[in-house]
């Protein structure tokens, strides 16, 4: 069973053989377009798919016979794929489930019409196929041309072959034996078209030199140069980095060119420097770093502010031209007050057990779908809060150990809203978390749990 916002698609494949009188009440599909208008327009849908027109008796009497029952509350639909246009809706199922999983996301590849000349491999017997077959050169991106989605289950086995540790992998193979891997990642088309005309396999990576060893303007500490250092600099911003670090090495650039401007100024108003606290971990342990990177301001050799937004060169000089306590850190959604529960794993159970209703928003704070549902679903629990009946309580999936409980709650993206009754998961909502519809979707619920009923949800109007 797949949800997906307010209507539920249940996809049954099925090679039906025996032909059944079909109830007037099913629905005949052909054109993508009608389904995705009926999907949008109708609230519980179940859709057959069938590989001919002829079908068994026992299922499409079954279904004729439900949708009798459900008339009304819900659609039964029949798509034939052995017809023509019924085949080219059937080859579009797997497009429309990714629409309805993200309405607003990108188009899947397979089917981008820049992407034609892409050969896409749907399994790994379609991949050895493949490989025997064609005698031209093939460039496959693990994610002749090949495309392969290997994020699947049933590709483990081919990831492990071919050393696939990240997306995407690159693997290049002549006459259907692999050679070696592709890694210049940033490549244009033309770069791999080049590179294709003569294949080479990746040249032995030069040893990175350490900052410190660079002809850096900035001054390098140790743990045992620290506190000299800050003795004889009163103004001094400190880095702290780990070589691996992708931010860091970003920052570095901009670190530099600031500290290169500063040596030169006779009137410096402070010095940048900069420790490696993969080595000289006892100064990190101090100052308890435990993100890169991380820029303080010391002065006359005391620890003063913590700088988070410090990362370009401008705004590196002009804060110690005139040193001020940064901007206090945004309060977290659960440190605001509101009427939403902040529940975690050692209180979500006995929490929700005892509400009849509650609708469960579980997230990251990192997460941009999350930050704009939040203060529409504070709206939604602040229209409840009186009624002990409903709870509106989130999770933060981050935290602790939260992250198990969510596993254990199958969130598998945020946000991921599910509903409960007395402490029993009912359903989950998955729909297309647009801001608006978050709200209105938690005012449905809302609405239905003072009802005690399940009428019609109320029109936005009422929600608002």
């Amino acid at each position: 069973t797949q949800e997906r916002g307010h209507r539920w698609l249940i996809c049954l494949v099925s090679v039906l053989q025996a032909t059944v009188k079909v109830s007037p009440l099913i629905e005949k599909v052909s054109d993508h377009k009608d389904f995705k208008k009926l999907l949008r327009t109708r609230t519980n849908v179940l859709v057959l798919y069938t590989k001919s027109a002829t079908s068994g008796d026992s299922k499409l009497k079954l279904l004729s016979d439900v949708a009798q029952v459900v008339k009304g509350q819900g659609t039964i639909a029949w798509v034939n794929c052995g017809d023509s246009e019924g085949r080219k809706l059937c080859k579009k199922v797997k497009s429309m489930v990714a629409f309805l999983k993200d309405p607003t996301g990108a188009p899947l590849w397979e089917e981008n019409p820049e992407a034609k000349d892409v050969f896409h491999v749907e399994s790994e017997k379609d991949f050895r196929k493949l490989l025997k077959r064609e005698e031209r050169p093939i460039l496959m991106m693990f994610y002749v041309l090949a495309g392969m989605n290997v994020h699947p289950a049933e590709f483990d086995g081919l990831k492990q072959e071919y050393n696939v540790k990240g997306y995407p992998t690159f693997c290049y193979f002549e006459k259907g034996k692999f050679l070696h891997h592709y890694e210049n990642y940033g490549a244009t088309a033309k770069d791999i078209a080049d590179w294709m005309k003569n294949p080479q396999p990746p040249q032995p990576k030069a040893p990175e030199v350490p900052w410190s060893e660079t002809d850096s303007p900035v001054f390098h500490l140790t743990d045992e140069s620290f506190d000299g250092f800050l003795e004889e600099h009163p103004s001094a911003l400190v880095m702290f980095y780990a070589p691996w670090c992708g931010h860091c090495k970003k920052m570095k650039p901009e670190y530099d060119e600031a500290a290169e401007y500063l040596n030169k100024d006779p009137n410096s108003p402070g010095v940048l420097a900069a420790v490696d606290t993969t080595i000289h971990k006892a100064v990190g342990e101090r100052f308890k770093i435990s993100g890169f990177p991380t820029v303080k301001y010391f002065e006359k050799g005391v620890e003063k502010f913590t700088l988070p937004h410090l990362r370009s060169k401008e705004k590196i000089i002009e804060f110690l031209q005139n040193p001020q306590a940064p901007p206090p850190p945004e309060q977290s959604w659960e440190e605001r007050p509101s009427s939403v529960s902040h529940l975690g794993m050692e209180d979500f159970r006995e929490a929700l057990k005892k509400k009849k209703h509650a609708l469960v928003m579980f997230y990251a704070p990192w997460c941009p779908h999350c930050k704009n549902a939040v203060p529409h679903f504070t709206t939604a629990a602040d229209l409840f809060k009186e009624d002990r009946k409903i709870a509106y309580a989130a999770v933060d999936c981050t935290k602790g150990q939260n992250h198990e409980l969510c596993k254990q709650e199958s969130v598998e993206g945020y946000p991921t809203f599910n509903y409960y009754n007395y402490g029993k998961f009912a359903e989950k909502y998955n729909g297309d978390r647009v801001v608006s519809d978050t709200v209105l979707k938690s005012c449905e619920i809302g609405k239905k749990f003072k009802d005690g009923s399940d009428k019609a949800m109320p029109t936005p109007g009422e929600c608002s």
